[in-house]
């Protein structure tokens, strides 16, 4: 169904852009109609390629071209925001029926532009992004314990051991107590090579242990992949249930809630895994940020996630609002803080606008008062 979708607005969104850039001027003296319809429906065809190679193919050649694919996509949809965007402002050429033709050829520049600028943004390192919270019930020992997050790191064929040592350099700088993942791990079909990552995985270790949770990725199918690996790399993977890490600091994940809900009871599932903890400061890991109210009513003092990626591409942010309350940032739900991260990889186009990926620091403060006991 998603493909599907996908592959509708792609179609819709070429079909606009050829419409009205065919009638720039100075687009249109450098390119015939014709050779601006074979360029429209070649570059389509890129995209609908793309998807068939994530699914189907592997290899160097096979990841160029999904990569391409999926750029261009991310491309066109700028395209077809910013000439949009003209045409509402000028009443599709009505208003302004001299000055229109001027402005689709800005736009189309300024799409252009800000291609380039997302593909430079993510192409740098992810930026550490601070927070400090204050939980109830945490021992004064783990005053100032530090929490490292990383979500959506997508490894696979375009994000390898490489790219995973040098996130683990990052965190190591941090000199974290506690490192956790907070879902899409894996790319989710294709399995990256165990051996050559397992040695960056194994140097993501802290104190206080490295756990994950399985975000909607790593459940394709229904099924829970790269949760071995993970697991011999020495990463507790936390499904739907809580472990203490120390006397008074409970930390409890949950498989990914969006499909959860396709399949099973999505109200409850927090509680469900928060259950029969013992007192103190509990930690929700959940890669989706749903359900934030519910792990709030049971005595949580902070919920982490991902999956929005922060929408990865202005404005779709704007699109990701619509299903999602929260999408990046800190939010405070009842007494409870949630932190939604923009995502450490990317997922598809190789783009990000305008924030780059994110590492999370979150400092942990022990507040004065009773325990928070469960529910």
């Amino acid at each position: 169904m998603f493909g599907t979708i996908l592959q509708t607005a792609s179609a819709l969104m070429h079909l606009y852009v050829f419409w009205r850039a065919s009638k720039v001027p100075a687009l249109t003296r450098l390119v015939s109609r014709r050779g601006l319809g074979v360029a429209t429906f070649g570059l389509w065809s890129s995209v609908l390629l793309s998807r068939f190679l994530r699914h189907q193919v592997s290899g160097p050649l096979a990841s160029v071209l999904e990569l391409f694919g999926m750029t261009w996509l991310a491309t066109v949809f700028l395209l077809f925001v910013s000439l949009l965007a003209v045409d509402l402002l000028t009443g599709y050429g009505r208003l302004l029926p001299r000055l229109a033709p001027q402005l689709r050829g800005a736009a189309l520049a300024a799409a252009a532009l800000m291609a380039v600028i997302g593909i430079v943004q993510a192409s740098r390192a992810p930026a550490v992004v601070e927070h400090e919270v204050s939980l109830p019930g945490l021992p004064p020992e783990l005053d100032g314990a530090v929490l490292v997050a990383l979500a959506d790191l997508h490894l696979g064929t375009r994000r390898g051991a490489e790219w995973l040592a040098a996130r683990a350099a990052q965190v190591k700088a941090l000199e974290p107590e506690l490192i956790v993942l907070l879902g899409d791990n894996f790319d989710g079909r294709r399995i990256p090579d165990a051996d050559a990552l397992r040695p960056a995985l194994r140097s993501l270790s802290a104190p206080l242990g490295t756990w994950a949770v399985l975000g909607n990725h790593d459940l394709h199918h229904g099924r829970a992949t790269g949760v071995e690996l993970l697991e011999s790399a020495g990463i507790g993977v936390l499904r739907d249930r809580w472990t203490a890490l120390r006397p008074g600091l409970v930390l409890a994940g949950v498989d990914d809630l969006t499909r959860r809900g396709r399949t099973r009871k999505l109200a409850g599932a927090i509680a469900e895994a928060m259950s029969g903890r013992p007192a103190g400061a509990t930690i929700v890991l959940s890669h989706s940020p749903l359900r934030a109210e519910e792990a709030a009513s049971e005595g949580a003092g902070l919920m982490l996630s991902g999956h929005t990626h922060g929408g990865q591409i202005w404005p779709f942010g704007l699109f990701v609002k619509l299903g999602y309350s929260l999408v990046a940032g800190r939010y405070e739900v009842g007494k409870m803080a949630t932190i939604v991260s923009r995502g450490t990889g990317l997922w598809g186009p190789h783009m990000r606008l305008w924030h780059r990926g994110e590492i999370l620091k979150v400092t942990l403060r022990s507040s004065e008062g009773a325990p928070a006991l469960p529910g």
